[in-house]
């Protein structure tokens, strides 16, 4: 099993490598001047190009990408905001919680409704509580999540003034956003909960437990839902992720001081520093959750670490 960790560690080296190089090209040849929308529309071209110099912005693309690389890698420096004058990682960790919250409040609420649902739907095949799930799966996929928190506002916080419109200063202000973002959760959820435990029920093993006598309960939980989980869990991963990129929208519609909030700022700006210290700060969290699923598989399924046990044992 340390030789898979292991594997799995220096793989994530290579793929780092790759975010950055793409992430820093993009950014690097997309349009505009970050240098002229910092300093205004009445700057000089004299301003403009010593500001431009000060910050290393006239090197060729290849010093400018060692540079970030090399200090990304070695100093963990994701460069210098343009707008606030101070480190992106201390802007990116004084927001992270806010976002961590609210991904992790959506993925919970989510997954929890998503797989009771799906075990429901996979258990009353073609009823009516199968077709009712599928149409809320349905509509939780191909709702945007805008739209949905823009909808929320206005129902619950212009019409019946029930909630909050924006902010984060206490409980009330984190209903809908987690609803925005988790009802699209719950959909993806149910869809892959619904097919592993379709497939699940139809084993042999589960037909011998229900022989012995087991309860339906136990049959269910305890021989079903934990050989399904291994698809489950990976979507959920998956979702996770999705839901730290997705926060952008929602935490710009309710105004939440996250780094979705942080990252669009930045984009309206042009402050490339913290567009793409952002950027690379979600990615590297994606890389390291999927590293997370994957040893979770290990723990859940005796058969993965079995494996590897065999593995080590029949090398040694």
């Amino acid at each position: 099993m340390y030789r898979y960790v292991i594997k799995r560690i220096l793989l994530m080296i290579p793929v780092m490598i790759g975010i950055i190089v793409v992430i820093f090209t993009m950014l690097y040849f997309a349009p505009g001047d970050g240098a002229r929308s910092v300093l205004g529309t009445d700057a000089t071209e004299e301003m403009v190009r010593a500001y431009r110099d000060e910050l290393g912005l006239n090197d060729p693309y290849f010093v400018q990408l060692g540079r970030y690389m090399y200090n990304v890698v070695f100093r963990l420096d994701l460069g210098i905001s343009y707008r606030s004058r101070v480190p992106v990682i201390q802007d990116i960790m004084e927001r992270l919680p806010n976002t961590a919250l609210l991904a992790a409040l959506a993925c919970f609420f989510g997954g929890i409704l998503g797989v009771v649902a799906g075990i429901v739907s996979a258990v009353k095949q073609y009823s009516f509580w199968d077709r009712a799930c599928s149409a809320i799966a349905l509509f939780g996929i191909a709702t945007p999540t805008f739209w949905l928190a823009l909808m929320l506002v206005i129902v619950f916080s212009v019409n019946l003034r029930w909630l909050p419109a924006s902010g984060n200063y206490g409980w009330k202000y984190w209903i809908m956003p987690v609803i925005s973002l988790s009802l699209w959760e719950a959909g993806m959820t149910l869809r892959m909960s619904r097919s592993a435990m379709l497939d699940v029920i139809r084993q042999d093993y589960m037909r011998t437990a229900r022989a012995k006598g087991q309860k339906k309960f136990v049959v269910l939980t305890k021989h079903g839902l934990r050989n399904a989980l291994i698809p489950i869990i990976t979507v959920i991963g998956l979702e996770f992720c999705q839901l730290l990129a997705g926060a952008i929208v929602t935490e710009t519609v309710f105004a939440i001081p996250g780094i979705g909030k942080y990252c669009y700022d930045a984009i309206t700006m042009r402050d490339y520093p913290a567009v793409q210290g952002t950027v690379l700060f979600i990615a590297a969290l994606c890389v390291v959750i999927n590293l997370l699923m994957d040893l979770v598989y290990g723990l859940i399924d005796p058969r993965i670490k079995a494996m590897y046990q065999t593995k080590k044992t029949v090398s040694g």
